[in-house]
């Protein structure tokens, strides 16, 4: 099935996003992960992508694969192109095809460290979609940030890309993780002004620990309210009590966006059950 239609048909749309691990052993926390959702199942699982695009590293669409043959739930394969040529793309798409994988979230992806020479023949993630648009048949997701991209100062270019992004075929959009709803709700209120009309997935992360939270500052732009910050200083020195405080913070915010009738909640989830586990308790009502 694909994403696109899930929007049509349900509200919210419940999600999760996965990471295909580094070391082999640890796969087993996502098949343990997987095993507590058999009977709440997502309507999606996404899978990020990883680093440099390596067909023959990447396990992005293993992963994908096993989570729609083994427990029937819809995957959405992370693709990014920065340092891809065109060729190297339709193949990547080609391969995601035959492993059964309908659904794509198209990325820009984070420039190379050597981005002077690194050619590409996909400067933007809107080129990256037109392309799969263009090609094939799959169901195309996108992101969107709640307080523009890092590379952005201006708050209107971030909805101009939005409406790009969506007039290059764009189905839907998830947005990258936020600490406070009301940034979510003002940029659900712009894109509507802005004529951006396509379905978009609230983002939610519950915070595991100090650094994981200060690596999404510098790396994401992403703002932390005052109550966030008096969690994270309460409980810096005990992991469990920081973790516990943290997923009860991102529930409160769940509960918020469902009275707020969103059109779907994205967890980050870390490839935690307990993460997946209790939001999907909530979302589902049981």
């Amino acid at each position: 099935m694909k994403i696109k239609d899930y929007y049509q048909q349900t509200k919210p749309v419940v999600s999760f996003e996965f990471f295909p691990p580094k070391k082999e052993a640890a796969i087993d926390t996502i098949y343990q992960t997987l095993e507590e959702l058999k009977g709440i199942k997502p309507d999606f699982i996404s899978v990020t992508y990883g680093a440099a695009g390596s067909r023959a590293d990447n396990k992005t669409l293993e992963l994908a694969s096993m989570i729609k043959k083994e427990y029937g739930i819809e995957p959405l394969h992370h693709l990014s192109c920065i340092a891809n040529t065109n060729e190297e793309i339709q193949q990547l798409l080609a391969d995601i095809k035959a492993g059964g994988v309908e659904n794509v979230l198209a990325l820009r992806g984070d420039l190379p460290a050597d981005s002077e020479t690194c050619s590409s023949d996909f400067l933007y993630a809107k080129d990256l979609i037109a392309s799969i648009k263009e090609n094939t048949d799959f169901s195309v997701g996108a992101a969107c940030y709640p307080e523009g991209h890092i590379d952005q100062l201006a708050g209107v270019e971030n909805i101009e890309h939005l409406k790009a992004k969506e007039d290059a075929g764009a189905d839907f959009f998830i947005s990258q993780l936020f600490f406070e709803n009301d940034v979510f709700y003002r940029l659900m209120e712009d894109a509507r002004n802005g004529q951006v009309s396509a379905p978009i997935s609230a983002g939610v992360m519950p915070i595991l620990s100090r650094g994981q939270v200060e690596k999404m500052i510098f790396m994401c732009g992403t703002s932390l309210p005052s109550e966030l910050i008096k969690i994270i200083h309460k409980y810096e020195h005990s992991i469990e009590d920081l973790r516990k405080a943290g997923l009860e913070y991102s529930l409160k915010q769940i509960e918020d966006l469902l009275d707020h009738g969103v059109d779907g909640v994205h967890v980050y989830a870390m490839n935690r059950p307990v993460v997946a586990k209790e939001a999907m308790s909530l979302l589902r009502g049981s």
